[in-house]
C-alpha cells in the first residue's frame, strides 16, 4: 500500500511529461533566441556583401574602360569598346549556365524519397 509519502505511478508519471513539456519549450526559447541573434549577424553579413558587390561592380566597370582605352591605342576607339563588351557578355553568359546547372541540382531528393518509401511502408502496415 502506499503511504502518504509514496508517490503513485500516475504521479510520476505526470512529473515525467511535465518535466519533457518543461525541457521541450526551453530548448524552442534557446532556438528562437539562437535564431533571432544569427538573423542579426545575417543582416549585417548581407549589408556588408552588398556593399561588396557594389564596389566590386563599380572595379569591375573601371577595369573594363581602362582596357577599352589599352585597346584604343592599337584599334579605332569604338571597335575596343565593342571587344570589351562581347567578352563581358560572354563572361556574364557562362556565369548565367554555370548558376543555372546549379539551381537545377537544388532541393532535397534524398529526403523526398524516404518520406515516400515511409508514405509507402504506413500505407501497407495499416491494411
Amino acid at each position: 500500500m502506499a503511504t502518504s509519502s509514496e508517490r503513485t505511478i500516475a504521479d510520476v508519471l505526470n512529473d515525467i511529461v511535465g518535466n519533457i513539456q518543461h525541457i521541450v519549450r526551453s530548448e524552442m526559447r534557446l532556438a528562437k533566441a539562437e535564431l533571432r541573434e544569427d538573423f542579426v549577424k545575417l543582416k549585417s553579413a548581407a549589408v556588408l556583401f552588398a556593399c561588396a558587390a557594389v564596389g566590386g561592380g563599380l572595379g569591375a566597370a573601371f577595369l573594363l574602360l581602362s582596357v577599352v582605352w589599352a585597346l584604343a591605342t592599337v584599334m579605332a576607339p569604338w571597335a575596343a569598346a565593342l571587344v570589351v563588351a562581347v567578352g563581358a557578355i560572354v563572361i556574364a553568359g557562362i556565369c548565367v549556365l554555370t548558376a543555372t546547372k546549379t539551381l537545377k541540382n537544388l532541393g532535397v531528393p534524398r529526403t523526398a524519397e524516404t518520406i515516400r518509401e515511409d508514405i509507402q511502408w504506413a500505407k501497407t502496415r495499416a491494411k
